[in-house]
């Protein structure tokens, strides 16, 4: 097969790495990639969310696949946009996007599907004062969130009444832009978080891949400002058979079946961003692609050809292909540039990469300069992943791995997965 992925991050970096080691893959295309992924297939410098330029490349390189690895291409609609095309898509439609396109519209579809979730209302510029007097009814910490895409920074979660208030108003004015025009208010749930992926082919099939935790956090003990992501950890131990049992009946089942009732069409990865409250999991989001950096964990876990599950899910069809899991533990730990998530210079010479040998390492924000070195171009720049025995036992090797990358302003959380040790 010829397969296209589209994105530029650690999540596709890994994606792109577990599809090349599939006998079905010929060429493998990433777009636009990024300095790492071209040890997997060969970068196409294009936008996944242009969707011409992406059918005159499928058609001129006969591509058999489409693996869409960011949000933004399906919220825009790639899967309709190639509805009558050959190629096959790994992604939903437009409708099916809107789950993570619009929290206003994934609580709804939650509600109207009997799916446990914080309780919540919604409110515009109009209704700013309903919102504060909402506000009033809950109990502090306060959940605001953009209902808009926001880049995984449109979440505030505020501890006092007034600034809560304030911060409605700031959202509602355009402080996410048009992505806050709408705000979604919910109560604040109290728990261990994890992160469940289910691949689905729209008709019913389905198969969930291994679970695991991420720390979104920039600071250790979880403090500071909120990230794409610092880490990861896969399998999760407190999500046993008996947690998944929960998840799979109330949750998984009932969100296939809401799509396939709604008359969605959707045929790729579902992202449940759940909570554990008193043993019992609740949904806090839902994201319509993998995770990031959990994927770079997970793809490590995944014992079964990729490419063919992809493809049996585009086609509608998972019959009964197997997903097997590794036994081990996987540890991501990500290595950013100093200064993230606020702003922080990008052109950073990269050393070191070619004497890692206990890990994985997924580029994310990197590039090739004008003499071909290696320079950091984002603020989360490598993730090193490895597989080992236990937690302690995966985490080690990736630490040693991370003391061997250097690049101007480095900086990492030394606390990845310790709260599960414990």
């Amino acid at each position: 097969m010829n397969i296209l992925l589209l994105g530029s991050g650690g999540r596709e970096a890994a994606l792109a790495w577990k599809m090349k080691q599939s006998p079905r893959v010929e060429n493998l295309y990433i777009a636009p990639g990024n300095g790492g992924t071209e040890a997997y297939g060969k970068n196409v410098a294009m936008k996944p969310t242009d969707f011409e330029a992406i059918e005159k490349f499928a058609d001129e390189n006969q591509i058999d696949m489409i693996v869409v690895g960011n949000e933004d291409p399906l919220v825009a609609g790639i899967q309709d946009y190639f509805a009558d095309k050959k190629v096959k898509i790994v992604g939903p439609s437009k409708a099916g996007a809107a789950l993570e396109g619009s929290k206003d519209f994934a609580k709804q579809f939650m509600q109207r599907h009997n799916i446990p979730t914080a309780r919540y209302r919604s409110f515009t510029a109009e209704t700013l004062a309903d919102g504060e007097k909402f506000l009033e009814t809950l109990k502090a910490p306060y959940v605001l969130k953009a209902d808009g895409l926001a880049a995984g920074k449109g979440v505030l979660i505020i501890d006092d009444l007034a600034e809560a208030k304030k911060a409605l108003g700031e959202m509602l004015g355009g402080m996410f832009g048009a992505s806050s025009a709408t705000v979604v208010i919910e109560e604040f749930l109290s728990g261990i978080e994890c992160s469940v992926f289910v691949l689905t082919d729209g008709n019913g099939g389905s198969r969930i891949l291994p679970v695991a935790k991420d720390y979104k956090r920039i600071g250790e003990g979880d403090t500071g400002l909120n990230t794409g992501g610092m880490g990861a950890i896969s399998p999760v131990p407190f999500a046993d058979k008996t947690f998944m049992d929960k998840v799979e009946q109330r949750i998984i089942k009932p969100t296939i079946a809401g799509l396939i009732a709604d008359d969605i069409l959707y045929r790729g990865f579902i992202f449940l961003g759940l909570i554990n409250v008193g043993g019992d999991p609740m949904v806090i989001e839902y994201n319509v692609r993998m995770g990031d950096p959990e994927t770079e964990a997970v793809m490590l876990r995944i014992d079964s050809d990729l490419v063919e599950l992809l493809e049996a899910a585009a086609d509608g069809d998972l019959g009964e292909l197997p997903l097997k899991e590794k036994e081990q533990t996987a540890a991501t730990v990500i290595m950013v540039s100093g200064g993230y998530p606020g702003s922080y210079e990008k052109g950073k010479e990269i050393t070191g990469t070619e004497t890692v040998d206990e890990s994985i390492l997924f580029h994310a924000g990197t590039s090739r300069d004008g003499s071909g070195r290696l320079v950091t171009s984002g603020g989360r720049v490598i993730a090193a992943s490895s597989l080992g025995d236990s937690i302690a036992d995966a985490l080690a090797k990736s630490y040693r791995s991370v003391d061997k990358v250097a690049f101007d302003g480095k900086y990492f959380r030394r606390d990845i997965g310790q709260d599960l040790m414990k």
